[in-house]
């Protein structure tokens, strides 16, 4: 199993020195990727979990001048496209990747709060907004690749338009997509690289595969990677949504259980958000459940 590491980032109590001992935390011990979240202006019904959020894009930039020069890849879990201009999109992610050497992975979903897209002054995307995730995708391909060629989509058109630096991995930056519904399962079949489901155990991964494989195959596309974004507590009971709880024991069954099913990337969340609290979760989770998987 490979082993990302999700950024405290979010959360009333999240703050930098929590998200540099993250940075740190996954380069001791041998993490290759890191993973911000995304979110802009949450409503209060949201807050207690994104009302303090650091910005994904911009975070994605510090965090690659901080680890300069090392392989620590680095990923959004992930950015609501719909919320944003998809050419400024593109330009940023493709300045990140050229800033940190090819170390970029593109997550990208779709959303699910219509109340945020609304505080943004996006809310017709809202229900257009699997279309938009195309097109982004589309936008992103285009412009990454270095073509002069003119765009024409549903949402967006250019004609006369230069697009410099290219990301450093080019138009193979990879792209990751969330979601659950079949319409998003069949999206990443046809376009992405890597599903990276959210808060899912693995019973309820296990059905959304066969989709992601017959979009895939109908597209004449390789089956994408499979990844997870999973909850750790350690001796916790389980929480309100999926959560990797219990004995090391447990959580290590848990692990082997996604392993079975193809999965082969865990970005891992872990609870504290202050500098000590998030090392001993961490090494905690590398000396006892990682010997046990």
């Amino acid at each position: 199993m490979d082993y990302g590491l999700a950024l405290p980032s979010l959360g009333w109590d999240a703050n930098r020195d929590g998200i540099v001992a993250a940075v740190e935390l996954a380069q001791e011990h041998g993490f290759s990727d890191v993973w911000v979240t995304d979110h802009l202006l949450i409503d209060q019904a949201g807050a207690d979990d994104y009302g303090r959020i650091y910005e994904a894009v911009t975070l994605l930039a510090w965090i690659a001048g901080i680890s300069r020069g090392s392989e620590l890849r680095l990923g959004s879990s992930v950015i609501v496209v719909p919320m944003r201009n998809a050419v400024v999109l593109a330009k940023e992610l493709a300045t990140v990747d050229a800033l940190s050497d090819g170390r970029l992975i593109a997550g990208f979903g779709g959303g699910w709060n219509e109340a945020e897209f609304a505080n943004v002054g996006a809310e017709d995307r809202f229900h257009v907004r699997g279309a938009y995730v195309d097109e982004t995708i589309a936008v992103c391909r285009h412009l990454w690749s270095g073509s002069r060629q003119p765009f024409h989509g549903r949402f967006h058109e250019f004609d006369d338009f230069n697009f410099e630096p290219l990301p450093a991995q080019g138009v193979n930056v990879p792209i990751w997509l969330g979601g659950r519904d079949d319409r998003a399962l069949r999206r990443t079949g046809r376009l992405a690289d890597t599903y990276h489901a959210s808060a899912t155990a693995p019973k309820g991964y296990e059905p959304r595969i066969p989709v992601i494989r017959e979009a895939a195959e109908a597209a004449g596309r390789p089956m994408p990677r499979l990844s997870a974004r999973v909850r750790v507590e350690l001796d916790a009971a389980a929480e309100s949504f999926y959560t990797m709880h219990g004995s090391p024991a447990d959580v290590a069954a848990e692990i082997r259980a996604f392993a079975a099913l193809g999965v082969d990337h865990l970005a891992l969340a872990f609870s504290p958000r202050d500098a000590p609290g998030l090392r001993a979760a961490v090494r905690r989770f590398v000396d006892e459940v990682v010997p046990l998987v």
